[in-house]
């Protein structure tokens, strides 16, 4: 007897749409700049703004003539952004000993955003992307909704200089460090 896959349920239809938007999710970000894909070591990095931890405006353009790190993670709170940022927090002071600014990116809100630096202490400006327009100019694929964690160094010109994707939360911000000359 042959086998037939009943597509007319609802648990079929619930487990195509599940397996289509991990799919979705997965493939490859279209930038605003016609770009696939993160963008490439080389390229320009777009500016954006942020709130630092006095709660001002700061852009990623106003460092300029400082090396940059803007990373991605996927959501304030969660046990691995909070060990990223941490670590970040913990390493500060080497990081601007050698004249480099961190911006941190997620799709929360700025009172989340608030609420995560002031628990935790955070030095650095957090940018809120909640509708991910910063996320897509850089090419950042998503991962069940949430950034994946990807990390950028931005040189001095303001050109990227160096591409990290799937970055481990608890050692990244020391190789990031070491990377930085």
């Amino acid at each position: 007897m042959p086998l037939t896959w009943n597509t007319t349920g609802s648990r079929t239809r619930a487990l195509l749409l599940g397996a289509a938007l991990l799919l979705v999710g997965c493939g490859a970000v279209t930038r605003p700049d016609g770009g696939a894909g993160l963008l490439p070591v080389g390229a320009l990095a777009p500016n954006f703004e942020a709130r630092d931890a006095k709660g001002g405006r700061v852009m990623l353009a106003d460092a300029g003539g400082s090396h940059r790190i803007v990373y991605f993670y996927p959501k304030d709170g969660t046990p691995g952004c909070t060990k990223e940022a941490c670590a970040f927090r913990d390493a500060y002071d080497e990081y601007r000993t050698r004249g480099v600014v961190i911006f941190g990116v997620s799709s929360d809100s700025e009172e989340s955003h608030e609420a995560f630096r002031k628990t935790h202490s955070l030095p650095f400006p957090l940018a809120a992307d909640p509708g991910g327009a910063i996320q897509r100019a850089y090419g950042v694929p998503s991962r069940l909704g949430f950034a994946s964690r990807v990390s950028f160094l931005v040189g001095k010109e303001g050109r990227v200089e160096r591409v990290w994707k799937d970055v481990d939360p608890l050692v990244h911000a020391r190789d990031v460090l070491s990377a930085v000359k």
